[in-house]
């Protein structure tokens, strides 16, 4: 039974494969041969980098694609792809060669309400400190993040946030104007 899985892709350093351009056009190549069909891709978009000032400016872009992975195996080959692309594990929310960040699996709600509400409410100083130690989908702050949101909105713009109730499109139209106008599509 093959899921439908929205991937947010980003990178501000050059990897072994080149460019972040280039590193994100490696992973969807490498996503395929792991046995994702592309769904849709998005354009790829200039961003700043997030928290501000932290180093260069991002390559963000934005995927749907279907696959036979549970959600544990969805993760395990997104950090795998992240590992042949030089990604290091230093700092969160540090620079990086590459960042696959599932944002839903299906409409699954991972691994329960509270525990994404926890995670989705928590303050931006203590997500910067705490990591995660399972998987919560969807994504628990898309709906924060105008460079995940922009490009969802070119693959998904009508998927619902299955705790939310809003669609990409209406989520996207609640983040500010100046977050939104940051994003800057790359020609």
């Amino acid at each position: 039974m093959n899921h439908i899985l929205l991937i947010a892709l980003g990178g501000n350093l050059t990897s072994p494969k080149g460019p972040p351009q280039v590193t994100l056009r490696e992973a969807v190549a490498a996503l395929k041969k792991n046995g994702a069909v592309i769904r849709a891709l998005s354009p790829f978009y200039h961003t700043p980098a997030f928290p501000a000032g932290n180093g260069p400016d991002y390559v963000n872009a934005a995927a749907k694609i279907s696959v036979p992975w549970s959600p544990t195996q969805a993760l395990e080959i997104l950090q795998a792809i992240e590992a042949d692309m030089g990604r290091e594990r230093v700092r969160r929310w540090g620079q990086r060669t590459l960042d696959l960040d599932m944002i839903s699996y299906d409409d699954l709600v991972l691994p329960d309400l509270k525990t994404h509400q926890t995670w989705r409410e928590l303050p931006v100083e203590a997500q910067i400190n705490r990591t995660p130690d399972e998987l919560i989908l969807p994504h628990p702050r898309l709906q924060d993040r105008a460079f995940v949101l922009v490009p969802l909105a070119d693959v998904a713009p009508d998927w619902v946030h299955p705790i939310l109730g809003e669609s990409i499109k209406s989520l996207l139209e609640a983040v500010p104007e100046a977050e939104k106008s940051a994003v800057r599509r790359i020609e």
